[in-house]
């Protein structure tokens, strides 16, 4: 990805050292210590069992940094559910190592009309839910409308302009649209794309998250907030003979040091979210190995421009300098030095964000991987013109994680010197998914996970609208940019799009892209089977202990 911009002062990168240290001694981190370039492995997703010795039986726990929302594929926004979701609630369609979409409960791609407006989907036959319900297309389409038309869906921009849903046999589910919408498999690859039991979604509606029936190699036994999710074998499961654990248990563990600790005293076997602090030390463990993949997601500093009255309710105007001039948002974004906060906060291990945009899409390009230059003199001139005041206060939000406070530690110190008073306002995680729908916030740092197509990184967030938008930003322009990208197949125009539409955000700048996370999941070595993806999902489905390990 390139990087346009003034070199760094030496001065400037000592108070980013200098904030890395403070926050270091606030969090219980270590501090940073600098890791070159050729010390990082390249990805490694993980592999199947195959023909690897594998014992059946046994529990596995798997250490989680942050607690799920609620378990329920239409409402939930948090990458930690997907973890819980992907062993309990399969789609229609997955995506494998190379980042192809496949089949899952579909039984083939979809047949795509030569107009583009309807989408035919053959389902598999001879499955079963955890509840014993018959899996069937009249099932699908229960779910799929339910993603559409639930009040607080997730996923209903996800799906594109749906005029129907038809299930004309109990084989075959038909998607009409109103326009083209080519995003469509990508989305049903994902939560918009997990099917429910609808006899478990009669019985209880809303609260269906509360004790989730899907098809799965496991399923949901209870929640234990703050504590622990726990899944058991599901033996209805179609392909049960390749299921060898008893079940799962996922322990929530927010502490990263304690993660590690955990992972060492053998009590967990499966931690994610490992620290870039932590992660050089832990590879040298001869009973650990790392799992490491790029991001298709980013993190980023989403300014509230609207979101009044909560996410999917019209916006209104925020009379705020950040929120009201776009010169005040330039200028934020001008004075973020991404490239020395990304390096020295995570340890070399993580990259810049410039863009939605993942620079490994198919859809990338050089306007799309072009990063706004750091220049906190000109984001000193922009709010002179804009006529605020300076040092001008922003509060940001921000989860209480070790290395989330750390960055923002580090971002506060950058911002500064581009006329900013960042104020930090630590919440839990799980808070702070519920303030970014409510609205209730005037900045936030937090993290998206990614998805293959650019239509999830970019619609969702930013259409007028969306079921995601939560800093109800509005922008027409964009708007019809990205509306054009959907309903393209052609993937140079829909490149180039995407590129204009960066061009766009860029100049507007609701979220402020800072940076991509590696995913870094430790394994202790008696388990095979694991597997992370670029999507970023810890699949544990088809995991095992090892014949000649044991089980603690």
């Amino acid at each position: 990805m390139r990087r346009i911009g003034a070199p760094v002062k030496l001065s400037k990168c000592l108070n980013i050292v200098s904030a890395l240290l403070a926050a270091a001694v606030l969090t219980g981190c270590v501090p940073v210590q600098t890791v070159t370039q050729a010390d990082r492995r390249a990805d490694a997703y993980g592999t199947p069992v195959g023909d690897q010795p594998v014992r059946s039986g046994g529990r596995l726990t798997m250490g989680l940094s942050s607690e799920p929302d609620r378990l329920d594929p239409t409402t939930s926004s948090s990458l930690y559910t997907r973890y819980v979701m992907s062993a309990v609630c399969e789609k229609l369609y997955d995506i494998d190592a190379g980042g192809r979409i496949v089949p899952q409960l579909a039984a083939a791609l979809p047949d795509i009309s030569a107009d583009g407006r309807t989408v035919t989907i053959p389902v598999r036959t001879g499955i079963t839910f955890a509840d014993g319900t018959p899996f069937d297309a009249a099932a699908v389409r229960t779910s799929l409308e339910r993603h559409l038309t639930l009040p607080a869906s997730q996923r209903s921009s996800e799906m594109g302009p749906v005029s129907s849903v038809e299930a004309p046999d109990a084989r075959t589910v038909v998607i009409r649209h109103e326009t083209p919408f080519a995003p469509l498999t990508a989305a049903l690859a994902d939560r918009a794309g997990m099917i429910m039991s609808p006899k478990a979604l009669a019985a209880a509606g809303e609260d269906f998250g509360d004790h989730p029936v899907c098809v799965g190699p496991f399923k949901f036994v209870e929640r234990v907030p703050q504590t622990s999710i726990t899944v058991t074998r599901d033996p209805l499961y179609y392909d049960a003979d390749d299921v060898r654990l008893d079940g799962i248990t996922y322990r929530i563990m927010t502490d990263a040091n304690i993660r590690a600790a955990n992972l060492r005293s053998g009590d967990i076997q499966v931690a994610d979210a490992i620290s870039p602090q932590d992660v050089d030390a832990l590879r040298k463990e001869k009973d650990l190995t790392l799992l490491q993949s790029g991001s298709l997601g980013h993190t980023g500093v989403t300014i509230n421009t609207g979101n009044v009255d909560g996410v999917g309710e019209p916006t209104g105007r925020i009379d705020t300098p950040i929120a009201s001039d776009r010169r005040v948002r330039e200028a934020f974004a001008a004075a973020v030095d991404r490239k020395t906060l990304a390096d020295t906060a995570f340890n070399n291990w993580f990259e810049t964000a410039c863009s939605p945009v993942a620079p490994q899409s198919t859809y990338a390009s050089d306007a799309s991987g072009h990063c706004p230059a750091y220049d906190p003199a000109r984001s000193r001139r922009l709010l002179a013109e804009a006529g605020v005041d300076t040092p001008y206060r922003v509060t940001m939000q921000v989860a209480n994680s070790q290395d989330q406070l750390r960055y923002a530690q580090a971002l506060r110190a950058s911002v500064a010197e581009g006329g900013f008073d960042l104020r930090i306002v630590p919440v839990e995680y799980a808070t702070l998914l519920d303030i970014q729908k409510r609205g209730t916030f005037e900045v936030l740092l937090l993290g998206w996970s990614g998805r293959i197509d650019p239509d999830a990184n970019t619609s969702r967030f930013l259409a007028t609208g969306s079921s995601a938008n939560y800093g109800g930003f509005s922008s027409k322009e964009l708007d019809d940019l990205l509306a054009r990208a959907s309903r393209s197949t052609d993937a140079a125009e829909r490149g180039d799009l995407y590129g204009r539409a960066v061009e766009v955000i860029q100049r507007e700048n609701p979220i402020v892209y800072t940076y991509r996370q590696r995913y870094l999941t430790a394994v202790s070595t008696s388990v095979a089977g694991v597997q992370v993806y670029s999507d970023g999902v810890v699949r544990l489905g088809r995991a095992a202990y090892r014949a000649s390990g044991t089980e603690d």
